[in-house]
């Protein structure tokens, strides 16, 4: 199970700090009073790219009979129509029907963020320069030491070390994530390392920390902002930033299979989302305009209609806010680090299948 946090929102805690327009607000439709609501057309206008999603909800074909007997008609509608029309307007030829999500202004502008799979650089042994550890989950009565704890040496002594890295910043970055893949230099071998628990402490932003001690500007902040800062630093102001967030992840290393979501679905680039199940169940295919980027992390002006499918959870994925998959590596990391921008989305289900009125609550939906 592939678990993490959104990068924008769990790093920087940032939801809330965006200009009136200047994150790909749009302000189109109105008022909403609810966070899906029943919507009798789409009307959109922005370039479509839907390339990613036959091979997306394929996966979910392949690998899940239940969410294969929940969605199978949607999705095999929806290529249908994406490869027949792609007109926003004729989805309701098809069957399908949508729902609007209000957006936390309660004007349809639903929060992207983004996350990554990252890849780090580590040592089977203890040296000079890789000195930092990697833990698996120590057995604690009640909560496990704190993050400046653990730093302090209270895991040492335990067999708990699962390998060595050159610095603090990216096996933080990997716990935010919740995991991340992991090459060993001294054999050449990439492992996956997954979710293994936490400590039980509460997590605090260290953006947060950063924004309110003056060090980085608010409307500067993201994940590339946090690296250039840390990268200036020496090791005990690190260290102290760090030890600001008492919350700590351990791993549980695998071999390096595909990475996959809570629905336990390999994910794909720009193909998959975390969502709040409470709203989007696991599997639900969305339509919705995806703010675009510039290689600054500025929003460019556009929006792309995109397909994509909820196979994740995330703890600060709550409500109106979506984590867009970005993919593993540097290159990933950057581009999600950058996202904090908004887009429309509308939740989408079929006619007489387990799917329809998708505005109901799944709650409701299931009694």
């Amino acid at each position: 199970m592939f678990r993490k946090l959104a990068v924008a929102c769990a790093i920087l805690g940032l939801a809330g700090c965006a200009q009136p327009t200047d994150r790909g607000q749009q302000y189109l439709d109105g008022s909403f009073e609810a966070n899906l609501n029943e919507t009798a057309v789409i009307k959109s206008d922005k370039p479509s790219d839907f390339s990613v999603f036959y091979q997306q909800s394929q996966q979910v074909l392949e690998r899940s009979p239940s969410m294969a007997n929940r969605y199978k008609e949607l999705y095999v509608q929806l290529r249908k129509w994406a490869r027949e029309s792609g007109d926003t307007t004729t989805m309701g030829n098809y069957g399908i029907e949508f729902a609007q999500m209000g957006g936390g202004d309660r004007n349809g502008n639903v929060l992207f963020t983004g996350y990554f799979s990252p890849v780090i650089e580590a040592r089977h042994t203890k040296d000079e320069t890789y000195r930092y550890p990697l833990y698996s989950k120590p057995t604690c009565e009640g909560r496990c030491p704190d993050r400046a704890a653990i730093n302090a040496g209270a895991l040492e002594g335990q067999d708990l070390e699962l390998g060595y890295v050159a610095n603090m910043i990216d096996p933080f970055i990997m716990e935010v994530q919740g995991s991340g893949f992991v090459h060993f230099g001294d054999d050449d071998k990439l492992e996956y390392f997954a979710y293994g628990g936490k400590n039980g402490h509460a997590y605090v932003s260290i953006g947060k920390v950063l924004i309110e001690r003056g060090e980085v500007p608010r409307e500067k902040m993201s994940l590339k902002a946090i690296q250039d800062w840390v990268s200036q630093q020496d090791e005990a102001t690190v260290r102290e930033l760090l030890e600001q967030n008492p919350s700590y992840v351990f791993f549980t290393p695998r071999s390096a299979d595909p990475v996959t979501g809570t629905a336990g679905i390999p994910l794909l680039a720009g193909g998959s989302v975390a969502a709040d199940r409470s709203l989007l169940p696991m599997g639900t295919p969305l339509l919705a305009e995806v703010p675009q980027l510039d290689k600054e992390g500025n929003w460019t002006g556009q929006h792309v209609l995109k397909l994509l499918l909820a196979l994740d959870t995330g703890g600060a994925v709550k409500e109106n806010h979506l984590d867009l998959y970005h993919g593993m590596g540097a290159k990933a990391g950057t581009d999600a680090g950058h996202y904090k921008h908004f887009g429309r989305v509308w939740k989408l289900g079929l006619q007489n299948t387990p799917t329809q009125a998708p505005w109901v609550l799944p709650e409701a939906t299931e009694k």
